[in-house]
């Protein structure tokens, strides 16, 4: 799943390709996609719209409006956005097709059907279930070592269960959380409110310094109009620890295991990584 540096590049890439255009048609393909908006409904809110921004906020995706609604999005597993000619055929698993009024159109893609949307009023973004729940910005004012500390002694769940968490961390995943909690040395079993203050400020470097990474290398990807899915960099040589079960670990050479939080495979260093 694409996690805030993917999710970011896309909103860059969409912001670049899409601002100012204009939205002739909008087709809903697969209603599930947008649940809480009937297809009809979907169509005539969207319908003669101008592209004024887009931006991210967490995983999301905010594509604003000019008629003062945004058209939230969340890609999930396998979303992702193509810019289509004319001539073009529709790929097979086009959940939403948006026709703009210079002949080119926007289709929203997802093979595994996980995908979602929903038309909110700009006014009412911040307030929204979807927004209002996530944890401030990594990189926000908000999001400080005091803030992210007494997050942590709240809480009784293991590190990696914890940044996942949408609410208590904005933007991390699977891959990155693993990432973050090999960077600061912490073991991902280890229960939140044990955690210390000085390996809270540690886990808190971490975080910034590893999306940072994540959010430099992604701005060297190239873009491609018709693949805008937040992918900039192969996968080999890329993380740490992440999907390199039995590799050696960077710093020690002893092999990198897999454990399992919640269904979720999480990868570590057991020398390196403490309780």
């Amino acid at each position: 799943m694409p996690e805030l540096p993917e999710v970011d590049l896309v909103a860059r890439q969409l912001h670049r390709l899409l601002r100012g255009r204009t939205v002739e048609k909008a087709v809903l393909v697969r209603a599930k996609l947008a649940r809480s908006t009937p297809p009809d409904v979907f169509s005539r809110q969207l319908r003669n719209s101008t592209i004024s921004n887009v931006r991210r906020r967490g995983k999301y995706i905010l594509i604003e409006l000019n008629n003062s609604r945004t058209l939230l999005v969340h890609l999930r597993m396998s979303g992702r956005f193509m810019i289509l000619d004319a001539e073009d055929d529709d790929p097979k698993f086009a959940h939403a097709v948006f026709q703009l009024t210079d002949g080119q159109r926007l289709v929203f893609d997802d093979q595994r059907h996980f995908g979602l949307m929903k038309i909110v009023k700009t006014a009412d973004i911040v307030t929204s279930p979807e927004i209002a729940k996530l944890a401030p910005e990594p990189f926000s004012e908000e999001f400080s070592v005091d803030q992210f500390h007494r997050s942590l002694k709240a809480s009784r769940r293991t590190l990696k269960e914890f940044l996942i968490d949408q609410t208590k961390v904005t933007g991390l995943g699977n891959i990155y959380a693993a990432e973050v909690m090999f960077a600061a040395c912490i073991h991902p079993s280890v229960r939140t409110d044990r955690i210390s203050r000085p390996r809270a400020e540690r886990l808190f470097v971490a975080i910034i310094f590893t999306l940072e990474q994540a959010l430099n290398m992604s701005k060297k990807g190239k873009l491609d109009p018709r693949n805008i899915n937040g992918n900039y960099a192969p996968e080999n040589g890329r993380w740490l620890v992440y999907d390199r079960e039995g590799g050696p670990c960077e710093s020690c050479s002893n092999p990198i295991k897999r454990i399992t939080h919640g269904g979720r495979s999480t990868y570590f260093c057991s020398v390196c990584q403490r309780r």
